[in-house]
This record gives structure tokens, sequence and C-alpha cells, in this order.
């Protein structure tokens, strides 16, 4: 209600209030927006940690992710991204979460990316009774020291005004994960981009 409120304030009266009250109305529209993305984000994230029931299906990742990708479009089209994508498997997992992790790996692959358009891979292979899967980029890359610290609940590198976020979309995908019996983490070189990578069972 703050937000739509405040934008409607914005587009009737934006221009009769003066510099000053033009600026006090955006940062109120903004401050809105960021809390109802963050909002979104925690029930999410509850929602993952409230989910008990096992999948009783396997489904395809492939399938999954060209869904996702769709979803991801207009941020694709804008940033100028490429993404090579190689067969993946069928996994036992829900769907709307593996579409979770997709969403959250690549759409930060392609927020924190540097001067280059982003080029995302995406890849699996079977390893020891595990499938692994990797989400590679070219962005600006992780310091070895906040390795572990980016998968915190709030947590980020970046300031808002540099990378909007809510600090909650790697808490998700590591919840997401482990509730599904896998692991993840990254490999990073800053300025030489990440690879992200999360395992399930097979």
């Amino acid at each position: 209600m703050v937000r739509a409120y405040s934008e409607l304030l914005q587009q009737e009266f934006g221009d009769q209030l003066g510099p000053i009250a033009d600026e006090i109305i955006q940062h109120t529209v903004e401050g809105a927006k960021r809390m109802d993305n963050l909002l979104r984000d925690l029930r999410t994230y509850m929602q993952v940690s409230a989910t008990d029931q096992q999948p009783v299906e396997e489904i395809d990742a492939g399938e999954t992710l060209k869904e996702t990708l769709l979803n991801l479009q207009p941020v694709i089209s804008e940033s100028g991204a490429s993404i090579s994508v190689a067969t993946l498997p069928r996994v036992r997992i829900h769907k709307f979460q593996l579409e979770q992790v997709f969403q959250n790996l690549i759409g930060n692959a392609i927020r924190y990316r540097n001067s280059a358009p982003p080029h995302i891979q995406i890849a699996a292979t079977l390893h020891d009774k595990s499938w692994l899967f990797s989400v590679q980029d070219n962005g600006v890359g992780v310091d070895p020291e906040f390795k572990e610290q980016i998968f915190g609940v709030f947590k980020r590198l970046h300031s808002n005004f540099e990378c909007p976020g809510t600090g909650m979309g790697l808490a998700i995908c590591q919840r997401i994960v482990e509730r599904a019996g896998g692991r993840i983490w990254v490999e990073s070189e800053p300025g030489k981009g990440s690879t992200f990578y999360f395992t399930i069972p097979s």
C-alpha cells in the first residue's frame, strides 16, 4: 500500500512540489519497492523451509531451465547475455525449487557483470552418486574470503546502488539444495568470473 500510494503521489504531483519534495517521494518509492522485494524473498525462504514433503517423481532439469530462461528473458535481452546449456539430467527435486535455484544463480550472473556482456554456461555431470550442476559466468567474481559469507541471509558484497537485491537469493538456493540432500558452493576469482556448483543425489 505504501508503494502504491507513493507512486500515485509521484504521478499526480511529481512536478508541482519542488525538487526537494520530488527527491523525498522518489526515496519513498524506492524504499517501498525494496521492502516489497525483501518480503517476497522472505516468503520464498519460508516456503522452502516449510516444504517437508519429498518429491515422488523425477523432473527434467533441462525443461525446467528452459522455463526459467523464459521468465528471465527481459533481463537477458537487456544485458545482451549469451547462455550455453549442456544436456541436463532428470533429478528428484520439486520443480518450483529447481526453478528458484536456476533463476537466482543466472540472475546473479547477469546482475554482477563487468563491462563485457554476460556469458553463462550451464552443465551437469554425474559424480560420486550425485548430479553435479555448474553455472559458470564471466562476471566480477567473488573474493575467496567471502565464499562462505555470500550464502548467509541478508549478506551482500555490493551496495543496493551498485547492484539492487535483497541478499536472500543465495540463502534460498542453499536452503533448497541442502533440503534436497545436496550442497552448494562457489569457486571464483575477482575479475575472472565465478562458477557456482550444486549437487542433487542421483
